[in-house]
């Protein structure tokens, strides 16, 4: 079954709590969006309320899928640059796919329509987003048409001795 994607969703409390659940999960599973395992839908939710600041202030959209069931099953932020110089390219972040979806395909399906909703977005020419190095991430991205274009050397603290590089990926549009 397909998932159904929606730019700039209409921002319910079932919406909040179905992202805020999939970030749980996503990251109770091993993916890699900013915290580490084990984390609660609580504990991540004041990173979704600094997303949700920068949409309010026009500087990010949200882009949501739903399965079947009409769940949220991935997400993905679309930030624009507001310096001047750089406003020609936009960061993705906090790229995820639930993990009962994993393997379904979805992952490419979310990234096609990142794609295509930066290319709604007048100016914006490519799209940037960093990963954390040793999860395949980066593997995943290419596989997407993503090139790397630059990698920070240890520079995600995971744990005490567990240092990970921060890629840095690029696709144009």
């Amino acid at each position: 079954m397909a998932l159904t994607f929606e730019l700039d969703p209409s921002f319910t409390p079932a919406l909040r709590d179905g992202i805020c659940a999939l970030w749980a999960d996503v990251t109770n599973a091993g993916g890699a969006v900013g915290f580490v395992p084990p984390v609660t839908a609580e504990e991540v939710r004041p990173d979704l309320l600094k997303h949700l600041v920068a949409i309010e202030q026009g500087r990010a959209r949200l882009l949501v899928a739903r399965d079947a069931e009409g769940a949220v099953a991935a997400t993905a932020f679309l930030t624009l640059n507001d310096h001047r110089l750089m406003k020609h390219w936009l960061w993705l972040y906090t790229v995820m796919v639930h993990p009962r979806h994993q393997g379904e395909g979805y992952g490419r399906d979310l990234m096609a329509a990142a794609a295509d909703a930066a290319r709604s977005i007048e100016g914006v020419e490519a799209i940037r987003l960093t990963c954390r190095g040793g999860t395949g991430a980066d593997r995943f991205y290419a596989a997407c048409g993503y090139k790397e274009v630059g990698r920070v050397p240890d520079a995600i603290r995971v744990a005490p001795g567990d240092d990970r590089d921060d890629i840095i990926m690029l696709l144009r549009l």
